[in-house]
């Protein structure tokens, strides 16, 4: 029974992480981008017990969140009418350079901003350097928006067509969160090439996931926790009833 006691126990607490995972997806019904969490479990240490027939049965510890994938399937495309706003048509995402740490990461949020950078530029007359503010398509966050070539795209008339790039990820599980609807690349994820995806401006992509299936959810791990408790609650009332008959 404390076999089962601690299995229930277990059972409980990832169901808690579960309902976690629901209610974050629930959080972000509005935010533009967002892709919805997945919540994947799976079986801890097991081992086989010989039956009393010769067979062999198993015997293990419950499970546990194993990790939470993300869903990359396209929301829909909500019209803003503001000009720096940008929908992938497809696959692929945008790419945003960090200047101050180089990092490079990738999101479908397209809710972009000018950011000023200033740059100095040498004068004719061998004088001191002249300083020119340059503004840069950004995220709003300081990082940069990178263009069909990969470099930032600077911005001298923000009614023009930009040169926004899109970017395809050989393999997208795996993709890390970074937070403000990004993902970061690691070893795993294989090439990065640019996209021939259509753009949509004056749009963005609202968010993937689905409130009727995140509530759904929601009410399975609510029934799973509770049941999980049930267990931890007879597993204890067989070992107090075993105790109290080895004492008679």
């Amino acid at each position: 029974m404390i076999q089962g006691f601690y299995s229930a126990a277990v059972g409980a607490q990832q169901q808690m992480r579960s309902m976690d995972v629901h209610a974050n997806n629930i959080a972000n019904i509005n935010t533009y981008g967002y892709k919805a969490q997945t919540p994947a479990f799976q079986a801890l240490m097991y081992g086989m017990l010989d039956g009393a027939d010769g067979s062999q049965l198993p015997k293990g510890s419950g499970s546990r969140l194993a990790l939470t994938g993300s869903d990359f399937s396209a929301g829909t495309l909500e019209q803003t009418g503001r000009q720096l706003d940008y929908a992938i048509v497809g696959d692929g995402f945008f790419a945003l350079y960090d200047p101050a740490s180089g990092e490079v990461s990738f999101t479908r949020d397209g809710s972009f901003t000018l950011s000023p950078l200033q740059v100095e530029q040498q004068s004719d007359d061998g004088e001191e350097p002249i300083v020119e503010t340059q503004y840069y398509l950004s995220d709003g966050d300081g990082r940069q928006v990178l263009g069909q070539d990969g470099y930032p795209i600077a911005v001298t008339d923000p009614a023009a067509d930009l040169p926004v790039g899109v970017f395809n990820i050989q393999y997208q599980d795996g993709l890390e969160r970074a937070g403000s609807e990004r993902f970061l690349m690691n070893d795993k994820n294989g090439a990065v090439w640019t996209s021939g995806a259509k753009l949509q401006r004056g749009y963005l992509e609202s968010s993937n996931a689905d409130l009727a299936t995140e509530l759904t959810g929601v009410i399975e791990a609510q029934r799973s926790y509770s049941y999980a408790l049930k267990m931890v609650t007879t597993a204890d009332e067989v070992e107090t009833t075993v105790n109290g008959l080895a004492n008679v």
